[in-house]
């Protein structure tokens, strides 16, 4: 069938792609970006032609409009995928698409020095060209379902735009960021060995390795290295890899890191291997992949039963740095609720109030009521508002995310739906066995496959939707997630 042949074409475009975006994130010299952009340039655009090569848009469009006549039901969601796909083949010109692509590659280069530097003034011309881009993309892919930011957010989560969106921060703000803003008025002291320690990277990496073992990630089809932003990239059931980053003042963060990333992986690593040659592997939605290593790395790595039983390793290797901190004054330390600037190192608590930040911010870039240089302003206010400090530089403010940098507008959003997400299927899978008993008995084997049984096996061949449904017996409810925090910090 013609469809299969130029689906083959595309997916080995696509898989080379993704060797060269993990080689320039974790691997690549500094230097070498100059050369290999030049390489990218000509595979991207190979990978462009592929996909708007008139034989297999014919081919999709002939599958589509016989849908009902395909018996498999898993091919009939790949026909409405790849068919969704081909809005951008048929409605955005292709200079600028190629023009596009190379700039979200040189972007994050420009990202890391301005970060560096402290300086958005560096970033901020890239930053209007991507908005831009967007921009016209949003009018080029327009509908009469789908206008304006909602164009985007429905390339990261089906069924959530605007509205839906709106209505769940509206309860984020109402009953999370005044509960937040009392619980983090409380001071907390902790052990300057835990604030101030240091703790030598060689040994935070080797315990890094101890927890891929704990969560069961397969080394064989799977590795771990080091990034500026840690990041999942997988390209099937044989092939997910995950980076974490060590700072030597910080043991916490690498933890967490890993453990979240790892939740990333997993998800893809027990997709059914018959989806790795289709445009079906990997997770179904940001939103529905976000609840999987939020789940891993707050319900389960900072629970109270996980470091019950691995503690004791950690003390073996900081043994100096964990002299008579005990258990339950780590747990407090992995668990305290604080006025945070930094996202990915914010608390369960407070974590979906920087989300509310970016998802505000992103609805002004997209419709136009806010400009680029304003936007460290913006973010600062917002901040004293939502999670009650300010930034002191663009570096722990506008900076500290590389996602505007890979053109990933819409996918900010995701990440707090993902923690709710995780809240109402957690409780679902207490319903089946008692969770914590699992974590106690180190059974973390129990939990992954039941994750696999409801939600990882599935990959892409059902809607968010369709397996909130099939995990929690219920449409989603945020309310879960909203009892869950009260419960824990209260």
């Amino acid at each position: 069938m013609k469809y299969l042949k130029k689906q083959e074409k595309k997916l080995k475009h696509e898989y080379f792609l993704w060797l060269y975006s993990w080689d320039a994130e974790t691997e690549a010299p500094k230097q070498a970006s100059s050369y290999s952009e030049k390489q990218f340039s000509v595979l991207f655009e190979e990978a462009y032609q592929a996909e708007s090569d008139l034989k297999y848009v014919e081919a999709i469009e002939k599958l589509f409009q016989n849908l009902d006549q395909i018996e498999d039901k898993d091919f009939q969601v790949e026909i409405k995928k790849a068919y969704k796909n081909l809005r951008i083949v048929k409605k955005v010109p292709k200079d600028e698409y190629l023009a596009y692509g190379l700039l979200i590659q040189q972007a994050p280069a420009i990202w890391h020095e301005a970060k560096q530097k402290n300086d958005f003034n560096l970033f901020a011309p890239t930053l209007k060209k991507i908005i831009d881009f967007n921009r016209k993309l949003v009018k080029y892919l327009e509908t009469d379902e789908l206008k304006g930011y909602d164009v985007l957010l429905d390339m990261y989560e089906d069924d959530f735009g605007v509205k839906e969106y709106d209505a769940f921060f509206d309860i984020i703000k109402e009953q999370l960021v005044p509960f937040a803003q009392e619980v983090t008025k409380q001071k907390q002291k902790f052990s300057r060995k835990l604030t101030k320690g240091v703790f030598p990277a060689a040994k935070q990496e080797e315990f890094s390795k101890y927890l891929m073992d704990v969560f069961h990630y397969d080394q064989e089809r799977a590795v771990l290295k080091e990034s500026a932003h840690p990041f999942t990239s997988g390209v099937s059931s044989k092939d997910t890899r995950i980076t974490t980053h060590y700072y030597e003042n910080n043991l916490v963060s690498s933890i967490f890191s890993t453990i979240h990333e790892m939740g990333h992986a997993i998800y893809e690593l027990q997709n059914d291997s018959k989806y790795d040659d289709t445009f079906l592997h990997g997770g179904t939605s940001l939103g529905i992949h976000e609840s999987q290593s939020r789940m891993f790395e707050n319900m389960i790595g900072r629970s109270f039963a996980f470091w019950q039983v691995h503690y004791s390793k950690l003390v073996e290797l900081f043994p100096h740095q964990l002299k008579d901190t005990t258990l339950l004054d780590f747990y407090r330390y992995i668990n305290q609720a604080k006025k945070s600037l930094i996202r990915v190192e914010a608390d369960e608590l407070t974590y979906s109030l920087h989300v509310l930040v970016r998802y505000e911010l992103e609805k002004l870039m997209i419709n136009g009521k806010i400009k680029i240089e304003d936007l460290p302003k913006k973010w600062n206010s917002l901040y004293g508002k939502y999670v009650g400090i300010k930034p002191k530089n663009d570096g722990e403010g506008i900076l500290q995310d590389i996602h505007w940098a890979h053109g990933s507008i819409g996918y900010f959003p995701t990440y707090a739906l993902g923690s709710a997400y995780a809240a109402q299927i957690y409780v679902a899978m207490n319903k089946d066995f008692n969770v914590e008993n699992a974590i106690e008995n180190n059974d973390q084997a129990k939990i992954n496959a039941w994750l696999c049984e409801h939600i990882h096996q599935y990959a892409q061949s059902k809607t968010p939707k369709e397996l909130m449904g099939i995990a929690t017996k219920e449409n989603f409810n945020p309310q879960y997630y909203v009892d869950y925090l009260k419960r824990k910090f209260s």
